[in-house]
């Protein structure tokens, strides 16, 4: 672990800084020989998927493609450590509640089921009978199943995902909260009221057609770094590409191919972005509408001069509905309004339309930058919009490209882990399987909150994930979670989810993505969905962690056989054979047609995308262009005499998610430190501050509630005037639960308006002086 500084880093993303990380995961987790047995079988065709993101490989077929986030993954699941009962029972509750999430990680892998003592304030060791006994009697006694809320995780395999839904529904309710909710829910929603699906349309194939690349909100160098690959491959052959992102960020500045014999060898690099626009902070909306409006400009003269036509007219009338009243919106807004809400010059604005009228395809990417803010369902839409005119939807090397997280989310979905299922859904699984599915929608991640809150749900059930530190308004969270009579959590580690407990609590030990799954002593496959709809099977090959393990399917089926002992549905029966579990898969989805014959295939299958096909499930059948008003300002410029700031959440380098591999931003030149806020040097000095002094942040939102967040480390940083960066989870404490995408409920993590304040007190031990 790095000792405590701030000291730029002057290489480009990838290269010699990824590989030495990589090693020190390995050495760290003693498992050098291992790990790198382990890495080699990773998104092979007989190997198993990596848990790390959802960014897809070439036909799931290729050798090793090296990724440092991958490995980070991959090394930690696969530690020697062993989080035993022994040894976290030798600790009191309160007493791991005061460690680090860094120190929790490092705990090393759960053994065996546990169960929380609060004589004692310890967690001890049960056995599976009896854990499921527990759950199951919570569940009964409730006086109406939507008292029971059913997180999930988007690390969660689609077999296991569909039991859940399937086991959820017959026990009576559709209270589905899930990571979806806090991350692309506007992307879905979004693009499902545009284009008629809600994925994206690309496939990787497309990255290597395309002219320009639009990149929105995203830092693929940190949370999707194989998508460099793709970028250094595109820049290589001349397509231009376009980042639109508030902080520098050096995976879309350079990048060092660690695979690449020459640039390895000659500290060489490849330049991603041709172009880098630093938009203020929620200044999507603005800057997009922008490039329209110069589009529409561009045509104008275009006409006028007597060339060819700018706008696809010909796709436009053939496939899309609402031009005009777009246009008149869009030609209405002044620049003056635009250029202040984007933070963008209008030579930038200019510039960059041109940059997009001049590619005759086009794709547009995008992060969470875009989607946790107020107005994200817009920002897509406008995103949307800008592709539609110039055709740049189902044709090749052009598309939508939302980037999403965890390995599996998009499955989890496609599964049916959603809160408001469509009535042809229910109706088909109802069928299959002889029951009458609930019908009335269920929580999502916030409401799941609330009502915990307002002691409406007694019992919650997490199948993966870290829910009391990723969910917004901390403090409020966890108080919720408190109130409930059980909390279950699945996991393979140990995290600060475990120790906000109800009156009672359990830990379920699982089998992790790299291990050995034996049903009745055969091996078994799970199968993911990728980013971009491509589904393949995922097949552990390294011992498991303890003999007393448990699949996520089987621990889904033998909680139903607790929970249901009348089921008709034969739970463990199917989890026996996974292919059973998909032969039903395919019984009730019709693009699952054939699924064990076709995901057996080299690289699997993709799933069938409308809008790749230019067919539009929509009202009208066509694809819609979406007027919306730029967002007016909400929050103050001033509080109580001090300048609001915007502030982004984002992560460091060292972490996934909650998950905090190490203390280490290297990027952004941050080591052995998390608690630390970057702000331009402008603004340090218009507060009369330092790099290196100590801060508290106290969020801005007007319903009477302080949410403060103490002790934070000032670095300069090159982002705009006015905006602040920070990571999360440290900061989540600052978002309130009712500050969220409109028309999506997604946390508005990524703008929170917040005043810096001096912290009285002493700074932390060994902290840098900048």
């Amino acid at each position: 672990m790095s000792d405590p500084k701030i000291e730029f880093y002057p290489y480009p993303a990838g290269g010699w800084g990824a590989l030495r990380s990589a090693a020190r995961q390995l050495v760290q987790h003693r498992i050098a020989a291992k790990g790198t047995r382990t890495l080699l079988s990773a998104n092979q065709p007989d190997g198993f998927d990596c848990p790390g993101c959802a960014w897809p490989d070439r036909q799931h077929t290729s050798t090793f493609e090296f990724c440092e986030n991958g490995v980070k993954a991959v090394a930690a699941e696969a530690t020697s450590r062993r989080a035993t009962p022994e040894l976290i029972g030798q600790h009191r509750v309160a007493e791991l509640a005061a460690w680090s999430d860094h120190d929790l990680e490092a705990l090393g892998r759960l053994t065996e089921p546990m169960a929380y003592d609060a004589a004692t304030d310890r967690y001890h060791a049960v056995s599976w009978d009896s854990a499921f006994e527990r759950i199951a009697a919570h569940l009964r006694a409730l006086p109406h199943p939507d008292q029971a809320i059913f997180y999930t995780s988007g690390r969660t395999s689609n077999e296991a995902a569909f039991l859940y839904q399937l086991l959820v529904r017959e026990y009576g309710t559709n209270n589905f909260p899930d990571c979806s909710n806090m991350c692309h829910e506007p992307s879905g929603t979004g693009l499902k009221q545009s284009i008629g699906v809600g994925k994206g349309s690309v496939t990787l194939a497309d990255f290597e057609q395309a002219d320009a690349i639009l990149i929105f909100g995203q830092n693929p160098g940190t949370n999707h770094p194989r998508m460099l690959g793709e970028l250094r491959a595109a820049s290589r052959r001349g397509a231009r590409i376009l980042s639109f992102n508030p902080l520098r960020e050096r995976g879309l500045e350079r990048f060092a191919d660690p695979q690449n014999a020459l640039e390895m060898a000659t500290l060489g690099s490849t330049p991603i972005s041709s172009d880098y626009f630093q938009l203020r902070i929620g200044g999507d909306l603005a800057a997009v509408k922008g490039l329209c409006k110069a589009l529409f400009e561009l045509d104008d003269a275009a006409r006028a001069a007597g060339r060819p036509r700018l706008l696809d007219v010909d796709f436009i009338a053939e496939h899309t509905h609402g031009l005009d009243a777009f246009e008149a919106d869009v030609r209405a807004e002044s620049w003056d309004a635009l250029t202040e809400a984007s933070g963008l010059s209008l030579d930038q604005l200019r510039a960059a339309a041109l940059t997009y009228a001049r590619a005759a395809r086009v794709i547009a990417c995008w992060g969470m930058g875009i989607t946790q803010h107020r107005h994200a369902v817009a920002t897509v839409q406008m995103i949307t919009n800008l592709l539609l005119l110039r055709g740049n939807l189902g044709r090749p090397g052009a598309g939508v490209c939302p980037v999403r997280g965890h390995s599996n989310v998009q499955g989890d979905r496609t599964m049916g882990i959603h809160e408001k299922p469509s009535a042809q859904f229910l109706d088909r699984l109802g069928a299959v399987f002889g029951f009458e599915p609930p019908r009335a929608p269920g929580h999502d991640t916030i409401a799941a909150i609330e009502a915990m809150q307002r002691g409406d749900a007694r019992v919650f059930f997490a199948l993966g994930g870290n829910f009391a530190v990723a969910t917004p308004d901390t403090t409020l969270t966890q108080a919720a979670l408190r109130r409930c009579d059980l909390t279950v959590h699945v996991s393979t580690k140990l995290n600060r989810s475990h120790l906000v407990h109800g009156r009672e609590a359990l830990v379920l030990p699982c089998l992790g993505r790299t291990e050995l799954d034996l049903q009745n002593g055969t091996p078994q496959a799970i199968t993911v969905e990728d980013s971009m709809s491509m589904v393949h099977l995922s097949s552990g090959r390294n011992p498991p962690a303890s003999p007393h393990l448990l699949s996520e399917p089987m621990i889904v089926a033998r909680l139903a056989s607790a929970v249901l002992p009348h089921s008709k549905t034969p739970w463990r029966w199917l989890v026996e054979d996974y292919d059973r579990i998909r032969d039903k898969i395919a019984e009730v989805f019709d693009d699952f047609a054939d699924f064990n014959r076709r995901v057996r295939t080299p690289g699997g299958f993709r799933l069938r995308n409308t809008a790749s096909e230019r067919v539009w499930l929509t009202g009208s059948g066509k694809a819609h262009f979406m007027a919306h008003a730029l967002p007016r300002q909400t929050t103050p410029a001033e509080a109580a005499g001090q300048r609001v700031f915007t502030l982004a959440t984002v992560r460091a380098h060292d972490q996934y998610n909650t998950t905090v591999y190490g203390l280490d931003d290297r990027y952004r030149g941050v080591f052995g430190h998390r608690r630390v806020v970057f702000i331009h040097r402008d603004d340090l000095q218009a507060l009369g501050l330092a790099p290196g002094e100590w801060v508290d942040l106290t969020s801005v939102f007007g319903d009477g509630v302080e949410r403060r967040a103490e002790r934070f480390l000032l670095v300069e940083y090159d982002i705009p005037r006015g905006c602040l960066a920070s990571y999360y989870p440290e900061t989540n404490t600052l978002v309130p639960l009712a500050s969220h995408a409109e028309g999506a409920r997604t946390p508005a993590s990524k703008s929170i308006p917040v005043v810096l304040t001096r912290h009285v007190g002493q700074a932390e031990p060994g902290a840098p002086a900048s």
